[in-house]
C-alpha cells in the first residue's frame, strides 16, 4: 500500500465493506508473522464446522444473524457481535438465518495460507492447505 509514495507495512482497509460485498466461504486477506485476517461468509444454514485450534481466534459479524458454540455453550449472534475463541476451545459458528452471514476472522498465528480463497466450504474442506510461513509482505 502507498502513501503519498511512502511504502507501508500492513492493512488498512474497510473491513466491514469488504466483509459485506465477499461471498467466499473464505479469504485470507492479510498475513503477517503473528496473525491473519480472513474474510468469511457463511450462507442461510451453514456452518464453518466444528474445530480446535491451538491458536486464539477472534470473529466479528459485520451482517447475518447466527449462532457461536463454545465448548457446547450456544450463543445467538448477530451483526456487531464479537467472538473469542482461546486457543483449545472446541467451537463452531452456525447461520442460523435466512440471508448469508458475512464476518471476518483474526487468527493468531496465522493458520492458513497467505492469499488462499475457498469458494464453497467444500473447497475449504478439501484443501490441505496451512499456513506455511510465508507472509503478505
Amino acid at each position: 500500500m502507498h502513501t503519498k509514495g511512502v511504502m507501508m507495512k500492513g492493512f488498512v482497509q474497510d473491513i466491514e465493506s469488504l466483509s459485506v460485498k465477499n461471498d467466499n466461504f473464505r479469504q485470507v486477506l492479510y498475513t503477517a508473522k503473528h496473525s491473519q485476517l480472513v474474510l468469511m461468509s457463511l450462507k442461510p444454514q451453514e456452518d464453518i464446522g466444528a474445530e480446535t485450534h491451538k491458536l486464539d481466534q477472534f470473529f466479528r459479524v459485520e451482517e447475518g444473524s447466527g449462532e457461536a458454540v463454545l465448548d457446547g455453550v450456544r450463543t445467538p449472534i448477530e451483526a456487531g457481535f464479537a467472538v473469542l475463541v482461546p486457543a483449545g476451545v472446541k467451537h463452531n459458528i452456525i447461520n442460523t438465518g435466512s440471508v448469508a452471514l458475512k464476518l471476518y476472522t483474526l487468527y493468531a498465528p496465522p493458520n492458513h495460507r497467505d492469499g488462499v480463497i475457498h469458494e464453497t466450504r467444500a473447497d475449504a474442506e478439501g484443501d490441505t492447505e496451512h499456513f506455511n510461513g510465508k507472509t503478505t509482505e
